[in-house]
């Protein structure tokens, strides 16, 4: 059908970023449920008599159900839609996060159960960000997804550098598992409100004007520059390109970069606080405090590194825009991590390794937006296997940094972290987001975005 763009229904401000906002409280709300573990290990391992190293072993637990089930996660977000998939998933959430806090010290095993919870937890959590993938494809045009997954991935700064001083706050209070009863009611209620406030498609929101679908759609008629064309939604049940997108250099070089990626950033979200607490000899409130700076920088760096995304890709082509961030940060945060870990005192290493966490991720977006970029409507599946393979090096990071750190030292530990960011960077160097790996991937869009 063919639209005006000066129609009288204009939206301010646009839905598309109402709906976006509230994925970025989602991502917020997830990262407390993962992170929360983190706050409250010091007293987990202590009421259930564990040591670090058996407690990265419950934190990788949830690492592994989320990796496993990123790509059904990603089929089922491109089949039903992310609308549905997102509102499962917190639902889900809610129930292993209460579980979390019931499983007793005393039973049989309890180490082994409380592991399967987590592992359940991250089931659940996996469908975040493939959905959220999904949407932005949907809902926003090649210009602009920079700017949406930053705002998205700022939720996880905000989300992790929350949670230090709430959940410790709450323990304080009222014990460790009060923490997660908190988690399960924030998840049904983002939950809810998602389900009442989201569509799949623009075209089925009450709420979106022409004007918001002209500009979604982004496709101009030739002959007339205020007229669009709007183009229908693709069938969902299409046949996924496997064999291209497994043999995609592109995807590889993601999903091997988003490893290092994960990796450095589980450092921050599995151990940072025990890091200050137990080797920088800050108490509990001090190492709270400490805690919240990574994740203040990561959202900065998020937000930001989305926005200078879009910035770069607008005005020297699209290679240069979602590339060359990405193989920067990952490269000083290398520098920064060893840095950090070399500091003499509590506060300059903590105030460094917080930059190093910001810099980290300034990349963020670029990931997801390159995935978009080259898959088109198979974004569920392409995002889930880069993710896949980033929370897999998260579930590396989480049970070997106490292993590294018990037999060599911390600072062994943040030196192979760094190791693993510099090969991160290198792995940008062959990413090519102009090749697409599956149907109305970027190829078939570039001339719709004003990009080139």
């Amino acid at each position: 059908m063919h639209v005006n763009s000066n129609h009288r229904y204009r939206n301010f401000p646009p839905i598309r970023y109402l709906l976006v906002l509230w994925l970025f409280v989602m991502s917020a709300v997830a990262f407390l449920d993962r992170t929360n573990i983190s706050i409250a290990g010091v007293h987990i391992s202590r009421e259930y008599a564990v040591d670090n190293t058996h407690l990265g072993w419950v934190f990788s637990a949830f690492l592994i159900g989320y990796a496993i089930f990123q790509v059904p996660a990603g089929l089922l977000a491109r089949r039903i839609g992310p609308r549905y998939v997102l509102t499962l998933g917190m639902a889900w959430c809610s129930i292993f996060a209460a579980l979390t806090a019931l499983v007793p010290p005393t039973l049989r095993g309890a180490l082994l159960v409380l592991a399967l919870v987590r592992f359940g937890l991250g089931v659940g959590e996996a469908t975040m960000y493939p959905a959220a993938s999904q949407f932005v494809a949907r809902w926003f045009p090649v210009g602009e997804r920079g700017k949406a997954n930053g705002l998205i991935f700022a939720g996880v700064g905000i989300g992790a550098g929350l949670t230090p001083p709430l959940v410790t706050g709450i323990i304080l209070r009222h014990g460790w598992r009060a923490a997660f009863w908190f988690s399960a009611v924030i998840d049904v209620t983002v939950s809810l409100v998602w389900y009442l406030a989201a569509r799949d498609n623009p075209a089925e929101h009450p709420l979106v004007g022409e004007a918001e679908k002209v500009r979604i759609a982004g496709v101009q008629n030739q002959s007339s520059p205020s007229v669009v064309r709007v183009e229908p939604t693709r069938d969902a049940k299409r046949s996924i390109p496997w064999t291209k997108i497994f043999t995609s250099k592109e995807v590889f070089a993601l999903t091997m970069s988003y490893f290092a990626f994960v990796y450095v950033a589980w450092i921050f979200f599995a151990w940072f606080y025990i890091y200050m607490a137990q080797v920088r000899g800050l108490n509990l409130k001090a190492s709270a405090v400490f805690s919240m700076l990574p994740f203040i920088a990561m959202t900065i760096g998020c937000f930001g590194g989305g926005t200078v995304s879009d910035w770069i890709a607008a005005r020297f082509g699209l290679r240069a825009g979602r590339c060359l961030l990405p193989a920067l940060s990952l490269g000083l945060t290398a520098i920064l991590l060893v840095t950090g870990s070399r500091a003499h005192t509590a506060v300059s290493a903590g105030i460094t390794l917080a930059c190093g966490a910001g810099v980290l991720y300034i990349s963020q977006s670029g990931f997801w937006a390159v995935s978009a970029d080259i898959a088109g409507e198979n974004v569920g599946v392409v995002s889930a296997i880069m993710n896949m393979g980033g929370q897999l090096g998260g579930a590396c990071s989480a049970s070997l940094t106490p292993l590294i750190a018990a037999h060599v030292g911390w600072e062994m530990s943040f030196v192979t972290a760094a190791s693993i960011a510099a090969l991160g960077a290198a792995g940008w160097l062959i990413i090519d987001p102009m090749k697409a790996c599956g149907e109305g991937g970027i190829n078939s869009m570039m001339t719709h975005s004003g990009i080139r």
